[in-house]
């Protein structure tokens, strides 16, 4: 087995993690760029070692898939633990095991708690859910893996409550660059789609809900499908069966030849083999069935009719398209003219596009220019990057100017940041690598925040708070001016005060006192620069250790 570079990064990014004493560690690889083949690699490793490997997943096609590719890539068999296969007293080094079996008590006491070595969790976005954290606490001497192709959560808890530690991530947008993904694009078609109505359940659009506002649209998609898929091989993802079933009668009455699968089909296998086999215009519809543990190369169009908030959920969706095969030029993801009153509601762009801003303005273009041609995701980021940046700059500094006239106590950030850095505006984005740094401030975090004369409420995470706590706390060693001095000053038209030092702003500040809190004769503010006496430090970095609950 010969693993690909940024394979052979990840396992050894993960043995180094597990080598310091970081037991729990995330791996995020995209759908389709083989995660399975590198903890497959990292457990021929641990058995070679003579440690034993628990496999843990959630659905029946996860173990499968995890015992085929285990068995192809490294040639380790293994033994089963799910409903009435057990595993116990086999002399396999190597258990797939079922998650809704192992959360049993009885089921996994078969084992000591050090019976192994290491657990890899698949699809390690569940991990916080109870039936796998009985699992992983009781095994709680081993190192634990886990595998996703997104960190995100759909109920928004942070998956750092469980993991210490992401060792490797490798991001679609970079698989697609070194071309170990096909290129995607979209194709926003002219099908207006209320969702304003939906309501939210558990963090998502409710899936009955959806599928009720969708029915109205049915056959607009319908015919929009037979116009622009013909030429390719469409999975349609949504929300409710009977939505599935409905949508597929519709598409056959179109002339499309098209299947439908779902969880209660009970010829779902031979659906399923018969998509691999059919040429180009074939569709298959199913309700999210087919959203992990499977795999299909020749899928060169997505649709994806049951919108979501959650970005694992969609990355999953779409990823059911990116994979490599032979004359697939590209993937198509077929996208509409969502309505709805939320800015959450994930996009082709949303996967692409780091940035937010950046993946909000290609989905406006693309909105813009319905009906045309299918465009290249990777080439509007690209084009949209400079305006989305000059947008967002003018934005913040609109914000900053009527942040400036609010008649409050306290700084806000971003005014506080833009002035000690002389007018730069610099919003901080967290490095999604770290999972502290994008928790929440910690309460007393906030507490210090606010006593320093900062508004906490502004304050997006644990790293943006570490970053402006550490910047006092080195102004306060190079006697620069405060938080609250800086309010004052700029309140009354004095320009970034963040970069005075202390003593000069004191005595400008005791000068509108003497002067009835008028500013002094001969003093332009907006102008008006003191004299230092030392250089301005540079802004401090965040500290690399993640100290992020120091305060």
């Amino acid at each position: 087995m010969e693993l690909r570079p940024y394979q052979l990064k990840a396992k050894e990014a993960i043995v180094s993690e597990w080598r310091k004493g970081v037991k729990k560690t995330l791996l995020v690889l995209p759908t389709g760029t083989g995660k399975t083949i590198v903890f497959a690699a990292l457990t021929s490793d641990v058995v070679r070692e003579g440690g034993r490997v628990l496999i843990l997943a959630h659905r029946e096609e996860l173990l499968q898939q995890a015992a085929d590719k285990l068995a192809r890539a490294t040639g380790l068999g293994c033994a089963v633990e799910k409903a009435e296969s057990t595993a116990h007293d086999t002399w396999f080094n190597v258990v797939v095991g079922s998650v809704q079996t192992l959360q049993r008590e009885a089921r996994r006491e078969r084992y000591r708690p050090d019976h192994f070595a290491a657990v890899i969790v698949d699809e390690a976005h569940h991990a916080l859910s109870p039936s796998y954290l009985g699992v992983l606490n009781y095994f709680s001497g081993a190192n634990v893996l886990g595998v996703t192709a997104t960190a995100d959560r759909g109920d928004k808890r942070n998956l750092g409550e469980f993991f210490e530690s992401l060792a490797f991530e490798y991001g679609l947008h970079q698989a697609v660059r070194d071309g170990w993904l096909v290129r995607p694009s979209a194709l926003t078609l002219p099908v207006k789609i209320d969702l304003s109505g939906v309501k939210v359940t558990a963090g998502d659009f409710n899936a009955a809900a959806v599928g009720h506002a969708l029915d109205p649209y049915l056959a607009d998609i319908a015919d929009q499908m037979a116009a622009h898929c013909q030429d390719r091989k469409s999975v349609v993802f949504l929300p409710l069966i009977a939505t599935s079933q409905k949508f597929e009668s519709l598409l056959r009455d179109r002339g499309m030849n098209v299947r439908e699968v779902n969880g209660e089909s009970p010829d779902r296998a031979d659906k399923l083999a018969w998509f691999t086999d059919a040429p180009s215009g074939a569709v298959l519809c199913n309700s999210m069935l087919l959203t992990e543990g499977w795999d299909e190369p020749s899928a060169d169009c997505i649709v994806c009719l049951r919108p979501t908030k959650i970005r694992s959920l969609y990355a999953q969706i779409v990823g059911r398209g990116t994979r490599l095969f032979q004359g697939k030029k590209d993937l198509l993801i077929l996208d509409f003219l969502w309505h709805t009153d939320r800015h959450d509601l994930m996009r082709p762009a949303s996967l692409i596009c780091q940035n937010p801003d950046i993946a909000q303005r290609v989905s406006e273009i693309m909105a813009e220019e319905s009906a045309g041609e299918p465009r290249d995701l990777l080439d509007m980021e690209a084009g949209a990057e400079g305006k989305a940046q000059e947008e967002r700059e003018e934005s913040l500094r609109k914000m900053l100017d009527e942040q400036r006239h609010r008649q409050r106590k306290l700084v806000d950030p971003l005014q506080y940041e833009a002035s000690i850095s002389g007018g730069k505006l610099d919003e901080y984005l967290p490095d999604p690598g770290d999972l502290h740094a994008l928790a929440p401030p910690t309460q007393r975090q906030l507490d210090a925040l606010e006593k320093a004369g900062i508004f906490p409420d502004g304050v997006t995470c644990q790293g943006h708070a570490s970053r402006i706590l550490d910047a006092i706390r080195i102004r306060r060693a190079n006697s620069l001016s405060t938080p609250k001095q800086i309010r004052f000053l700029e309140r009354n038209g004095f320009q970034n005060v963040g970069t005075w030092e202390f003593e000069a702003a004191r005595k400008m500040i005791d000068r509108f006192a003497a002067n009835m809190w008028r500013c002094p004769r001969g003093i332009d503010a907006g102008s008006y620069q003191p004299e230092m006496q030392k250089p301005v430090p540079a802004e401090p970095p965040i500290d690399a250790q993640g100290e992020y609950a120091l305060f």
